[in-house]
């Protein structure tokens, strides 16, 4: 199924009406070139034209339609036309002068190995002839040497005056298309037809800590993986056609540059449809981190998206559409599949719009109303650094939200231990709090009371109650001693840990150190005080309370009641500095 829509998709973008988003032919790959020698038809070097772009190591190379590349193993294998720098020229960049030689006649063999006809062009002769008078010291003196040697770079040939590159020409780009053409010997199981069978599929670039030759999700190169004698490609059966198409497909989807992939954690995610589609350049902008330069570009997609569910059309394609949805993680020289969605274009949306909904909560006017998956994966990690997100948690989360399930148990875990750690519930754990809780209401079909985004005083679980009741006495605290600020630390430092998870510990102490801090305040705004104590401790079993441990789900309760009163708090118009008695 995968690899039939992949198939389907390079079609689609074969007759794009644009033929610069059209993907190579069958044959051909799209190739970053950074150097392109340029020679007469002598074969005399002219000049070496640097395609790099950018600066320092984020320099990009132009981009050229070029002969598929062999696929790569430990022996040597050359590219028609194009290669690296030890295979063109014979330049020896890791000190292995014997194996670099067989490279670089393996390159030229290649070139001597097509039809007489294509060795007759004008630019195969010249490349050969440059091949017949080079050596490797005629480059020592120039300026580009240095960087060709440091860092063996892909190469390529023009004849000087021309345009395209010598691999680009007609007799060459003829000569590989009859190359293709081969004797049926299987059946394709994507096409359901006879073609010639792929034996090694080309490899997968892209994917997030694969290896960076790329990996393979169709490979078979152990015999405990073969059945009934077939080797390598024959146990999976794709046409060379097939293959191609869905490699180049998938390799397009994972380009650098690409805006239909989004990196979340270690799952390398790819999405897609079957006609152009609103929302295939759209996910990017509504799940990935704004740009400095455009801050807004997150929230104003999602109010699009919003826009787009509540008329029921989109501006670029229908409802009904079929969208694909494909997580890839590394796993050594494969790629494994994190999770493989397909849905229409209505529910995908619906299902997005969900999770925003579910993280939606009261937050300080500075932060953003909509969190990117980074910024919601980073704020339940160690030190908010994306080094320190847990395996999987990405790929997981990523899941969930498109197939509409409950977000991963560890997610909640994370957010609750983050809580706990620092003494402190922030906008982003609150978020990911009140969006694991209301999903597990929801699947489970407790009679359990969903969260709203505010604070909400008819909640009567305890375990929410204790968190409104701990900020409460915290606040009370700060007001005693001339409002939020200026106390160095407060009980919430100094207790929160243990008042999230035992709390008859130390809410007794608390209540009585309550008695102090109200004694300090203005009768007034002490008897308001008093009245909000009462009314959420009008919740609570006389018998139980305060209750002796809370399970991890009620400290995320706890955490979720503290940070909605504390906001309330805030909300609220109330003197900058409450008077003291007299």
């Amino acid at each position: 199924m995968i690899l039939q829509t992949l198939d389907a998709y390079y079609r689609r973008k074969q007759m794009d009406p644009d033929p610069s988003k059209r993907l190579p032919s069958f044959g051909l790959e799209d190739k970053e070139i950074p150097f392109v020698l340029d020679i007469d038809e002598d074969g005399r070097l002219i000049n070496i034209t640097d395609t790099r772009s950018g600066e320092g190591k984020k320099k990009v190379g132009q981009r050229f339609l070029v002969p598929q590349g062999v696929k790569k193993t430990s022996g040597v294998a050359a590219n028609l036309l194009w290669d690296t720098a030890e295979y063109v020229l014979g330049i020896d960049t890791r000190d292995k002068p014997e194996r670099v030689a067989e490279q670089h006649a393996a390159f030229r063999a290649r070139i001597e190995a097509l039809q007489d006809a294509a060795r007759k062009d004008a630019g195969i002769s010249a490349v050969l002839a440059f091949l017949d008078a080079f050596t490797p010291e005629m480059f020592a003196d120039l300026p580009e040497f240095a960087d060709i040697q440091a860092t063996n770079p892909v190469m390529s040939f023009r004849l000087h005056g021309d345009l395209e590159l010598v691999c680009q020409r007609p007799a060459v780009v003829a000569t590989t298309a009859n190359q293709t053409e081969e004797v049926p010997d299987g059946m394709c199981l994507v096409s359901g037809a006879p073609a010639a069978i792929e034996r090694l599929h080309p490899a997968i670039k892209g994917v997030w800590g694969a290896q960076t030759s790329g990996a393979n999700i169709v490979s078979f190169n152990l015999d405990a993986f073969s059945s009934y004698g077939k080797a390598q490609g024959a146990n999976a059966p794709l046409g060379k056609a097939a293959v191609f198409a869905y490699t180049t497909a998938l390799n397009h989807l994972l380009a650098r540059d690409s805006r239909q992939r989004i990196q979340v954690g270690d799952s390398s995610t790819v999405f897609w449809a079957e006609e152009p589609h609103e929302l295939e350049g759209a996910l990017l902008d509504l799940f990935g981190e704004p740009p400095k330069d455009n801050p807004d570009k997150n929230t104003d997609a999602i109010k699009a998206l919003y826009v787009s569910i509540a008329s029921g059309q989109f501006s670029v394609g229908g409802l009904n559409t079929s969208f694909h949805v494909l997580g890839l993680a590394p796993n050594a020289a494969r790629i494994s599949i994190r999770f493989w969605e397909t849905t229409t274009a209505a529910e995908l949306a619906q299902r997005i719009k969900q999770h925003f909904d579910d993280l939606s909560i009261t937050h300080a006017p500075h932060e953003p109303d909509y969190l990117s998956l980074f910024r919601l994966l980073t704020g339940v990690a160690l030190l908010n650094k994306a080094d320190n997100i847990p395996p999987n948690l990405g790929g997981e989360v990523m899941r969930a939200i498109l197939e509409g399930l409950p977000y991963p148990a560890m997610l909640l875990n994370q957010a609750v231990m983050r809580c706990r750690a620092e003494q402190r519930p922030t906008y982003t754990r609150a978020a990911v709090i009140k969006a694991c809780l209301n999903r597990h209401i929801r699947f489970r079909k407790t009679a359990e009371k969903e969260f709203t985004p505010m604070l909400d005083p008819s909640n009567n679980n305890p375990a929410y109650r204790l968190g409104r009741l701990f900020a409460t006495l915290e606040r009370i605290q700060e007001d005693a001693s001339g409002g939020p600020g200026k106390l160095n630390a407060t009980i919430r430092d100094r207790y929160y840990g243990a008042a999230s998870s035992t709390p008859a510990a130390v809410f007794p102490t608390l209540l009585r150190l309550s008695k102090a801090h109200l004694g300090k305040l203005s009768a007034g705004f002490a008897i308001t005080r008093e009245r909000l104590i009462g009314e959420i401790m009008d919740g609570f079993d006389a018998d139980t309370f305060p209750p002796r441990h809370l399970a991890l789900p009620d400290q995320a309760r706890f955490a979720l009641g503290y940070y909605q009163q504390r906001q309330a708090f805030f909300a609220k118009t109330e003197p900058k500095t409450p008077e003291k008695t007299q």
